[in-house]
Order: C-alpha cells, then sequence, then structure tokens
C-alpha cells in the first residue's frame, strides 16, 4: 500500500494527498501533521517506516467538503486518490490479495472549485494566468464556477491594479519568469515554462471549442494566446484531463473600462474595506441584489465601470424602469429570490462534478426565467436592455419539460442512492421499482411470521453493508434458533444480539437485491442522459443565467435608489463634476444607524474651473468629501443611481485616490515612500480626462520639504495633467498658488470655535480656512492640557517670528528650553473654579452642602475677577 501511496505522491508533491481507504480519506506523513494542525483533529500513527511510526491521520468521505473548505481557507492544495475499480475487480485482476488500484482523480485548488460548500455564493472564484511573449504582457482569467472566461493585453505596472480588480483566488505564472516575485506567495502558483508556449496554446483553445480559427472570438496577440494556454493547462492538469465549464475568451479592452489602480481601490474601500472584510465596503453599502449571480456581477460592475456612454445609459434605463414602479419592482425580485444559481449548478455539470440537485437547479431556474419572461414581455414601456435580455429567456421548453418529467421535485445531491428520476419516466424502471417494493413487504411479512412461528416477539429482521439481510433476536433467545431443526442458520454473535440468516428471508432479500440494483443502474443511465442534454445546452443557459443576473442587479440598484434618496446621474460630452447634495454613501449608511444627519456638500468642477484646493481642520470632513465624489463618479459610470440630489459628469478614463497614511514594510517602504509611489503614479498616468483625488501631499517629511512637493504637484496637476482634482491640504501657503493657476479655486470646511470647544460643521465654503484649528484638535482628541498649552506658547513664538522674518527660524530662536517652558507651564496659577467642580461629587451632595458650595463657588469667581 504504501509503494502505491509514495507513487502518487510523486504526481502531486506540492499538494495534500487525500487517500481513499474504504470510507475515509487518509493521510500520512507530513500531510498529516500539516492538515491535523489546519483541521485540529487527532494525529495519530501507524506501522513503521525507515523505523520511525508513520503519522497519520483522515476524515470521513461523506464529510470531505467541509474539511477541503477549512484545508484550501487555510491555503493548501489537496489531491484525492480515489479507488478506481472494485474489490471484486482487484481480485479477478490479481487474486485476493491483489491490492485496489487508486488514482489521483482531481487536485482541489484555491482557484478551481466549484462545489457549493466550498465557495462564497455572492463573490467570483477567479483564476489568473500572466504571461509574456513578442515583448508583450496579457493577463487570463477564469471562474470555472460560472464559466466567464476573459483574457486581455496589460502593461507590468498596470498588473497590480488588475490583480486588485479581480481579487483572484489562485494566479499562475511560469516557472522563473518576473512575475513571481510581483505576486503574493500565498496565490502563486509556477509552472512549466511549456504550459505558456502561444503555438500550443493556440492549439489547445482550437481544440477546447471546437473550432478551426480563433477569429471569431478576437485579434488575440502571442501574449494573450500564451496567458490563455497557460490557464488551459492548469486547468486539464487539475481536472486530471477533465476540463470545466469555459466560455469562449472575451477581449476586454482597456479603453472600454475605467481604469483603476490597487491603491486607489483600497482608499475608495470599493469591495473590501481597510480591515479587510466586505462589511463597510462600498460594494456592501450597495448591494441589495437577492441571488447570487446578481451579488456576484455587481461586484464586477464597481470594480471595472464602463466607458460607453450609451451602455451606461442603457443600465441606467433599466434602472429608472424599475425605480418608478414600486409593484413591477417587487414583484421581480419576489420571482429572482426563488431562483437557484443555475450558473454555478451548470459549472459543475460541465466539470462533471453534476448531482441530481443540478439538474434540478437547472429545470427551476429556466422555468422561472420563462415565466419570468411572459410576464415582462407585456410591459408597453419597456426599456431597450430589457429588449435584449428578454430573448436569453425562450428556448429552453424542450428541455425544461424534459428535465420535469424525469426528476422527482426535491432530487438529491447524492446520486449513488437513486430515487431522483420521478415515477412515470420510464415504466420499465417503474416496474423494477414495484419489484423491489413487493419484496421488501414480503420481507416484512416474514418478519411476523418468524415472530410467530419462534414466539419471539422481540425478532427483527434487519439490514446492514455486511450481512445485507439478516434476522436478528436478542442474546437470551439466541439459543432457540440455534438447533438444527429451526431453519435459521448461524450468522453473528454480538454482545447484545444474536444474527441469523434464513432460506425464504435469503430469496426475498435476491429478489430487492436485483431489483434494486437493475433500478439503481437505470437512474445512472437517466443521470448521465440528462446531464448530456443539460452540458450541450450550456451557451443557451449561461446566456439566461447573465440576464438573470443583469435584472438583479438592476432591480437592487432600483431598491438602494429608493432606500437612500438617491437620484439618475447624467452626462456630459466635456470633463465636468457637477454634484448637488452630494453625500459618501458608506458614510452616511453608518450616521443613519445612530440617528445622525450626514451634511450633503456641492461640487463643481469644469474646464476653467478643473482643481479645487480644499483647506480646513482634521475631522472636518475633507477626507469624506474626496472619497465621496470619487465614489459618486464610480457609481454612475457603473449604471448606478448616486447620493446626490443632483449629478452630472463628463466620462472619467481614470480614477485616481491617494487618501489616508499607510506604509508596507515587508516592500520597504515607509509611509512617506508609500505617499510618494501613489502620487508619481498619478502624476505619470493621469489624463486630462481622469479625475484625481489627493489628500494631504507631503506631509510625511519635514515642513519645508512637504510643502515644496504639495506645491509642485499642485502646480503639475495644475497646468501638465489638466485634469478634474480635489487637493485637500493644511500647507496655507498654497492658497497663494490662486494668484497664478487660472483653473484653481479656494475652498474650506467649515469649523468654529466655541467657548473654547471645537464645532466641526462638515460644510464646504468657499476661501481658504482661517487656519487649521490643529490646537483645537488636539485638545477635542485628549491631549493632556499641559501639552496643549506649551503647543499655544509655542505656536505663538513661531508666528510672530513668521510675520518678522517671513519664516519660522526666528521664532524658533525665541524658544526657551523644554524644560524652562515646563516649569512656565507648572508654574501657571491653577484655576480655583474648574479645580472646586473638577472635584465635585454631585450625586453626594445634600442640600445643605449644595447651598454652601453655591456660595463658596460665588467667591472663587470673584478673586479670581479680582485677581
Amino acid at each position: 500500500m504504501m509503494v502505491q501511496y509514495f507513487a502518487l505522491k510523486r504526481q502531486a508533491p506540492d499538494c495534500l494527498l487525500f487517500y481513499r481507504m474504504g470510507d475515509f480519506f487518509e493521510l500520512f506523513f507530513d500531510d498529516a501533521v500539516a492538515a491535523a494542525e489546519t483541521l485540529d483533529i487527532a494525529l495519530t500513527s501507524r506501522g513503521e517506516h525507515d523505523g520511525a511510526p508513520v503519522p497519520m491521520c483522515g476524515v470521513p468521505v461523506h464529510a470531505a467538503e467541509g474539511y477541503l473548505a477549512r484545508l484550501i481557507k487555510g491555503g493548501h492544495r489537496v489531491a484525492i486518490a480515489e479507488q478506481v475499480e472494485t474489490p471484486a475487480e482487484a481480485k479477478a485482476r490479481g487474486g485476493s490479495k491483489t491490492l485496489v488500484a487508486r488514482d489521483i482523480v482531481r487536485l482541489v485548488t484555491a482557484g478551481t472549485l466549484t462545489e457549493d460548500a466550498l465557495l462564497d455564493a455572492r463573490s467570483s472564484n477567479w483564476l489568473v494566468a500572466i504571461a509574456e511573449a513578442s515583448g508583450g504582457c496579457a493577463l487570463a482569467a477564469a471562474d470555472i464556477s460560472t464559466g466567464t472566461f476573459e483574457v486581455g493585453e496589460v502593461v507590468a505596472s498596470e498588473i497590480d491594479a488588475e490583480l486588485a480588480r479581480l481579487g483572484p483566488s489562485e494566479v499562475i505564472v511560469a516557472e522563473g519568469s518576473p512575475f513571481e516575485a510581483m505576486i503574493d506567495p500565498a496565490l502563486l502558483c509556477a509552472r512549466p515554462t511549456a504550459s505558456f508556449d502561444s503555438g500550443k496554446s493556440e492549439a489547445a483553445l482550437k481544440t477546447l471549442f471546437g473550432v478551426a480559427t480563433l477569429d471569431g472570438f478576437g485579434d488575440f496577440s502571442r501574449a494573450e494566446r500564451a496567458a490563455m494556454g497557460g490557464l488551459i493547462a492548469y486547468l486539464d492538469h487539475a481536472g486530471r484531463g477533465a476540463l470545466p465549464l469555459l466560455r469562449p475568451p472575451v477581449q476586454r479592452r482597456r479603453a472600454a473600462h475605467m481604469l483603476i489602480d490597487a491603491a486607489t481601490r483600497e482608499s475608495l474601500e470599493i469591495a473590501r474595506s481597510q480591515s479587510g472584510s466586505r462589511a463597510g465596503s462600498l460594494l456592501a453599502c450597495v448591494d441589495r441584489s437577492v441571488t447570487g449571480a446578481g451579488a456576484r456581477l455587481l461586484a464586477a460592475d464597481l470594480s471595472a465601470p464602463l466607458m460607453d456612454r450609451a451602455a451606461i445609459d442603457d443600465r441606467l434605463a433599466l434602472v429608472q424602469w424599475l425605480h418608478d414602479d414600486e409593484g413591477r419592482r417587487i414583484a421581480l425580485r419576489d420571482t429572482l429570490r426563488s431562483l437557484p444559481d443555475i450558473a454555478r449548478a451548470l459549472g459543475r455539470i460541465a466539470a462533471s462534478r453534476g448531482s441530481p440537485r443540478d439538474l434540478g437547479a437547472i429545470r427551476d431556474g429556466l422555468g422561472g426565467a420563462r415565466l419570468l419572461r411572459e410576464r415582462l414581455a407585456l410591459a408597453a414601456d419597456r426599456p431597450a436592455l430589457l429588449d435584449a435580455l428578454l430573448p436569453a429567456f425562450d428556448g429552453h421548453g424542450a428541455l425544461v419539460d424534459t428535465l420535469t418529467r424525469a426528476l422527482v421535485p426535491s432530487p438529491p445531491t447524492e446520486s449513488q442512492n437513486g430515487g431522483f428520476i420521478a415515477e412515470g419516466y420510464d415504466a420499465a424502471l417503474d416496474a423494477l421499482r414495484a419489484t423491489s417494493g413487493d419484496a421488501r413487504r414480503a420481507i416484512a411479512a416474514l418478519e411476523a411470521g418468524y415472530r410467530e412461528t419462534t414466539g419471539i416477539a422481540s425478532l427483527k429482521i434487519k439490514h446492514n453493508a455486511v450481512l445485507g439481510y439478516h434476522v436478528e433476536v436478542p442474546a437470551k433467545h439466541g439459543d432457540r434458533l440455534m438447533v438444527a431443526d429451526s431453519g435459521f442458520t448461524h450468522r453473528q454473535t454480538l454482545a447484545g444480539v444474536v444474527r441469523f440468516n434464513a432460506p425464504a428471508l435469503h430469496e426475498e432479500a435476491m429478489k430487492v437485491a436485483q431489483a434494486g440494483g437493475h433500478a439503481l443502474a437505470a437512474e445512472q443511465a437517466h443521470l448521465e442522459e440528462l446531464l448530456g442534454e443539460v452540458a450541450a445546452a450550456k451557451d443557451r443557459i449561461t446566456a439566461a443565467a447573465d440576464a438573470l443576473a443583469r435584472l438583479d442587479v438592476a432591480a437592487g440598484h432600483a431598491v438602494r435608489a429608493v432606500e437612500g434618496g438617491w437620484t439618475r446621474p447624467g452626462f456630459a460630452d466635456t470633463p465636468c463634476l457637477e454634484i448637488e447634495g452630494g453625500r459618501h454613501p458608506v458614510v452616511e449608511a453608518a450616521l443613519a444607524t445612530r440617528n445622525e444627519r450626514f451634511v450633503a456638500n456641492d461640487c463643481g468642477l469644469s474646464r476653467e474651473n478643473r482643481l479645487w484646493l480644499v483647506s480646513g481642520p482634521n475631522m472636518g470632513g475633507k477626507s469624506t468629501f474626496l472619497r465621496q465624489n470619487a465614489l459618486i463618479v464610480l457609481l454612475a459610470q457603473a449604471g448606478s443611481y448616486v447620493p446626490a440630489t443632483r449629478a452630472r459628469l463628463g466620462l472619467v478614463d481614470r480614477l485616481f485616490s491617494r487618501v489616508g497614511a499607510s506604509d508596507n514594510l515587508a516592500r520597504g517602504r515607509s509611509t512617506f515612500m508609500v505617499e510618494m509611489v501613489e502620487t508619481a503614479a498619478i502624476l505619470t498616468q493621469a489624463t486630462p480626462n481622469s479625475f484625481v483625488v489627493l489628500d494631504e501631499v507631503g506631509r510625511g517629511t519635514s515642513t519645508y520639504d512637504g510643502l515644496a512637493l504639495a506645491w509642485a504637484v499642485v502646480e503639475a496637476v495644475h497646468d501638465d495633467l489638466a485634469c478634474r482634482c480635489l487637493f485637500a491640504t493644511h500647507y496655507h501657503e498654497l492658497t497663494r498658488l490662486a494668484e497664478r493657476c487660472d483653473a484653481l479655486s479656494l475652498h474650506h470646511v467649515r469649523a468654529r470655535e466655541w467657548k473654547g470647544d471645537l464645532v466641526l460643521l462638515h460644510e464646504l465654503a468657499d476661501g481658504p480656512a482661517d487656519r487649521s484649528y490643529g490646537l483645537a484638535v488636539a485638545k477635542l482628541a485628549g491631549v493632556p492640557p499641559h501639552v496643549v498649552a506649551r503647543a499655544k506658547s509655542v505656536l505663538a513664538k513661531l508666528e510672530a517670528g513668521r510675520e518678522k522674518t517671513g519664516g519660522l527660524a526666528a521664532g524658533l530662536d525665541d524658544l526657551p528650553l523644554f524644560a524652562a517652558a515646563l516649569a512656565e507651564v507648572e508654574d501657571e496659577k491653577p484655576d480655583a473654579l474648574r479645580s472646586e467642580l473638577a472635584a465635585l461629587d454631585a450625586d453626594a451632595l445634600t442640600p445643605r452642602d449644595a447651598l454652601e458650595l453655591v456660595y463658596r463657588l460665588k467667591q472663587l469667581a470673584s478673586e479670581a475677577d479680582a485677581s
């Protein structure tokens, strides 16, 4: 057995080997140690190898999916080694001691999952391959759970952005390629270079899709063919020759979608919040879909907003059609909510992992789609996109009829026990079931007869996988059936029972077994036939699944718009951004949970007024204002209503957000280095049609360095990029740029100090802020009073020095040493009135104490006025 195990292990050295032994998958050696730690199960040992016990652990076959999910989530790959012949076949092949043959039937990896238990229903599961050829670079991506397949050329600097868009579970590259160093090791899978040969890849693609040329799919470059070939070769390797569902590749054009780099996605928290969770993200805030397919499509829409104005308007028109009619919207969502995920069911069927339940999902999903089409087609005011979607629901009548007649209403997940073919579909199968049923009734009659003839009321006829049907009596009655003329043959004695066989029981058991075996074989034959019919219709089924998902997304957008009072955006031919009453959707939703109101603000950018310099205190809302406008642009081009009272914009080709401070110490980058890398990307990649939000450029270095950098960046954005930009800053000196930059205007977030406390109004106003309110914010944050007092003293001297010399140096020269300054603060006379109030325990006061306290406080106030 261990010889066989090691031979299989050599086929998948980078995987944990699930070695089938009866009803368990067993793991040995280092695989067992790793699995036991990840799964938190017992690690045992069995036998010896090289003089040491062999570590071993196992999981039941019937519960393997749950364990696989935990292993994949833990970063492991798993090879499934199944028994590929029965013990009887092994015995016939080589004798009674011949080992049952086993083979690896599948590699289970993060990017090749199709089972519902291993996947998130509301998220796509992307497998990505990156390749280079003829000086070009390309990325191919597939979600085999639905068959989605896309490919496109990329430049090396955009690989991070594409991976951030897709969020892949696994990334395949050629061994030794420069891409290895760019990929997170937890995602990386390096494959032989030969897998990425563009010539072999083209032949593999033609074979896969049954075409003589790829021209009908697109004009693919050598790099694109290499990337697709690498992906298909990996799928072939993982499936051991059985390829999953793959639709013809869609060639992705860079100009068709808004480009968003990885830093911007993280900054805007589009699909994940800063903590890495879905909660708190734009996607979670917007998502009102009622199907898994709709949720996956919404995530794709938000990750790649459109650049085609006509396509955006088509999406918005469908949203408005549902937004304006509540009854229509509710009816559609109720229907969609009842439909199964036919895309994922089809993915399992195409990957030869389909079950009777998957066939039932196809039946119910297509049947529901047909009824939906009949109802929607009656509307007279249908938008163009709906008319384009409805034909996808036609042409499934024959398949739905066949599946309806063939399957029971609720088919099981497993097929080996039968029971999924409906009565009346196959007369021969019905006859076999009747024979089996008659035999079972005969066995029940035998049980009653045996009880009567033996006088043993507790006698039972039972069944198990080892003995089959047998008679079982309590041990105290066993001797009565042991006698030679009893008609019973002893089979097994256990602690509390004795088991027997009988000729009549054996005869009826054979009828049950034969009829049941033939019935099961007939059901399996029907299953294969039905699976084949569904697989043959995969293109039409995927079109229906896509149409249902698009309807779900549109209805979800309509619901979200009604909930939040969002509006339909309009588009202009010129680069502009006109927002009235704009809000940040995620922040507004968070405030609503606390019954607080979000303060809306306007934004108006045009060719003549394309750069806003926004100043004001921290916590005043500058960063929120910057982000909310970026999110409004993203939502609009994704085909959603937006959180504003009015919105009109020119299409944005690239979106950049440099907001917030973070480091990347693993790659040797400090906070300031990350800031400069992201700023450099903006200055080298933005175009006049881009939208840029920049927050506090230069704050990570010295005052003069930071001011100089911020000054130069503002000039570059204004003069060189000439794009729409919101630039938030604390450097008041930058307001001087309004004198020379014609398209720059000054704005600030309003704040006031009231009785020594800072009041943040979160309102945007014209002109620069009068000051930064930094010390007030420090006080609000709980900085100790003596530190705030010292800061006031330092600020006064710095500002005095700047007034004298125009710089900070003179003010610094006037500052006393820290120790002297601290003594100065400590020598300040304490506020007796405040001290008295601070020491007061109001709950402990009696009426008389309270009266005396009032007189004492009046006395302290008088003394303070006199001093």
